[in-house]
C-alpha cells in the first residue's frame, strides 16, 4: 500500500470511476484509468482506500489526513 498512489487515486478520480476501477479489477479486467501498483492485488488496495478516503471525507466533512488515518487504523485492526 503506497499512501502517494492513494492520495492521488483520491485526488483525480471521482468516486464513481474508483467503484468502476474496483468492479473491473474484480472482474480481473483493466481499469478506464491507470492505478499503480506492484500486481492486481496492491491496484485494488490503492482502490480500496481511494473509495474508503473519499467516503470518510463526504461522511465526517474531514480532510484527507484524517480520513486516511481512519484508514490505516482500519488496516491495523484488520491486521492484528
Amino acid at each position: 500500500m503506497k499512501m502517494p498512489v492513494i492520495r492521488h487515486l483520491v485526488e483525480t478520480q471521482t468516486l464513481e470511476s474508483l467503484l468502476a476501477a474496483e468492479e473491473a479489477l474484480l472482474e480481473e479486467q483493466t481499469p478506464a484509468f491507470e492505478v499503480e501498483g506492484e500486481d492486481e492485488g496492491e491496484q485494488l488496495t490503492h482502490v480500496f482506500a481511494a473509495i474508503f478516503i473519499i467516503n470518510h471525507i463526504q461522511d465526517h466533512q474531514s480532510d484527507f489526513k484524517t480520513a486516511l488515518r481512519e484508514y490505516t487504523k482500519k488496516v491495523r485492526v484488520s491486521i492484528s
